[in-house]
């Protein structure tokens, strides 16, 4: 995923960090609000401009929470475990079920780059043009034109949640000239956000996306820590396979051991192996059809 042309190398533990007073600041007005939002994508972009940071992987978390935010505002009771096992356990044929759904479309709106395309094949009940549409809706800042086009999608549906909250961060990602889609507003909203327009809903936006930029960026120095760490074992892994199985988890927020491209009992071996040596974590608590992730 690419932020910025000079994309840096470091040490994870020393990616920066947001400043205390963007968030222990309580702002009131639209101008301060704005202000705060706009230092905290500051330095979530500085943080993505760095190539140790594993960029799929963190959007594929974000989509996670954004999915889990999503569900919970649609009053339905499933949680990150029940929303992985959802897409993780699918069988062939079957359908991942309505929070399942949820979970996919941010998948996929977050795993190709930003486009009308790329939208619709993770929002196929949504016409082209309306995506389109959707995305000029705003204009001005960045924050600004997201909750334009969040206010167009849900003026037209009002129960159009997920399309209006991907629609919205792939408008913000447009406006910030980020190549791929990042989740970040829909884990910082609440419900009744999603009933406000004009200047009340671009307040709740500039919240949120203050509130969920210093989680993102929280997120992605963890992540680069625990991807430092399992680069830094991967050597002492024998399996044949085991690099391409490295490269999965480096990418996707949970795995099945099915995934990998090993045989199955080598797969979770593998899977055990990295859980000995603190490179990944069994996600799912059972002692079967377990996940793992990084």
């Amino acid at each position: 995923m690419t932020f910025a042309r000079d994309t840096l190398i470091g040490d994870p533990d020393r990616l920066p960090r947001l400043p205390g007073w963007v968030t222990s600041r309580r702002a009131e007005t639209l101008e301060d609000v704005a202000f705060l939002s706009g230092a905290a994508l500051a330095q979530l972009h500085i943080v993505l401009s760095r190539n140790d940071v594993p960029h799929a992987l963190l959007r594929d978390r974000l989509a996670l929470r954004a999915a889990e935010a999503c569900v919970t505002f649609s009053g339905r009771p499933e949680r990150a475990g029940e929303l992985r096992d959802a897409w993780h356990l699918l069988r062939p044929d079957d359908l991942p079920g309505p929070a399942g759904e949820v979970y996919l479309s941010w998948r996929r709106a977050a795993e190709r780059p930003v486009s009308i395309k790329a939208l619709h094949r993770a929002l196929p009940e949504t016409a082209p043009e309306q995506i389109a549409m959707a995305l000029d809706a705003g204009q001005g800042a960045p924050v600004a034109r997201a909750a334009m086009a969040l206010e167009a999608v849900l003026t037209q549906a009002p129960r159009a949640e997920v399309s209006g909250l991907i629609l919205a961060d792939a408008a913000l990602a447009q406006a910030l000239g980020w190549d791929h889609l990042l989740p970040v507003l829909a884990g910082g909203l609440k419900r009744a956000d999603l009933r406000k327009r004009g200047d009340d809903l671009r307040l709740a936006c500039h919240r949120a996306v203050t509130a969920s930029g210093l989680e993102a960026t929280r997120l992605a120095a963890d992540l680069a820590r625990r991807a430092a760490h399992l680069k830094s074992v991967a050597p002492k892994l024998r399996a044949k396979g085991a690099g391409e199985a490295v490269a999965i988890f480096l990418t996707r927020d949970a795995v099945a051991p099915a995934a990998l491209p090993l045989p199955d009992r080598a797969a979770r071996r593998l899977c055990e192996r990295l859980v000995d040596l603190g490179a990944v974590r069994e996600l799912s608590g059972r002692d079967t059809f377990r996940l793992y992730g990084v």
